[in-house]
């Protein structure tokens, strides 16, 4: 497996910012649901169902399987962190057990951003009225790609009331511009590697220096700060984001 091959699957494929919630290939294994059936009528082998009709070149089974969820009353945010989440870590671990290749990878992710997208209507139906002072700036390190981590963490800032700013600077001279034109109370970056603590660090420095807000709130959020949340602090951010539904509660913090 390239180097490069691997590096884009980790950005894509792996929802970066909900790694906490289970594993991927790497790491022990296939994803799995463990579900409260109180709280969702999601079932233990939902996850793998749903990764498997991804892998189909045509969208509908998939479609149908997720608003049959939603009929028998799942929530969308448990859709969003038990369902949609996992089978994107279950698609990159087939992909790594070479159980399907690159191709079939690509598709099935395509599938599940179109479904993220229509399941995002429901979940900003109960979303909280904007608060001006929520205002949050959500983007990866520069030279990474959007993933779908950090989409889905957007949408969860959305439902919480927040005022979300999505962007792909090119690099810091960019990053700073952004937060010299606007005031943020958060500034999020999502980092995916080891390889570029440098630039996460850099990234943070260029945002303090130029905020237009004094004490604007860092957090960071990817794998290696899941993994080694002493790195947290080494590239000076504040905090690190547990998930996409408990970003919004975190950042609360930041709010004067």
């Amino acid at each position: 497996m390239s180097l490069g091959l691997r590096g884009t699957v980790e950005a894509e494929v792996v929802p970066r910012l909900l790694l906490a919630h289970g594993a991927t290939g790497k790491t022990g294994g296939p994803s799995t649901l463990h579900t409260n059936p109180v709280r969702t009528p999601l079932h233990g082998d939902d996850v793998v169902n749903l990764a498997g009709l991804l892998l189909a070149p045509e969208m509908g089974p998939a479609q149908e399987f997720v608003q049959a969820r939603v009929r028998l009353g799942a929530r969308p945010e448990h859709l969003f962190t038990d369902l949609l989440a996992p089978a994107a870590r279950h698609l990159g671990y087939l992909w790594e057990q070479d159980l399907c290749d690159f191709g079939d990878v690509t598709v099935g992710m395509c599938h599940l951003r179109t479904i993220m997208r229509d399941m995002s209507s429901l979940l900003l139906a109960e979303a909280e009225p904007v608060d001006p002072r929520r205002r949050v700036l959500l983007l990866p390190t520069p030279g990474d790609q959007h993933s779908f981590g950090l989409f889905m963490v957007a949408e969860f800032f959305r439902r919480a009331g927040w005022d979300v700013t999505t962007a792909n600077p090119s690099g810091r001279d960019e990053l700073a511009a952004l937060v010299r034109e606007q005031w943020y109370a958060v500034v999020g970056l999502s980092g995916g590697s080891g390889a570029k603590l440098d630039m996460v660090a850099g990234c943070i420095r260029a945002v303090r220096k130029n905020s237009r807000n004094r004490s604007v709130g860092v957090m960071v959020g990817g794998p290696i700060f899941t993994l080694h949340p002493d790195y947290v602090g080494l590239v000076g951010a504040d905090d690190c984001a547990v998930d996409g539904r408990q970003a919004p509660v975190q950042a609360e913090k930041f709010i004067a």
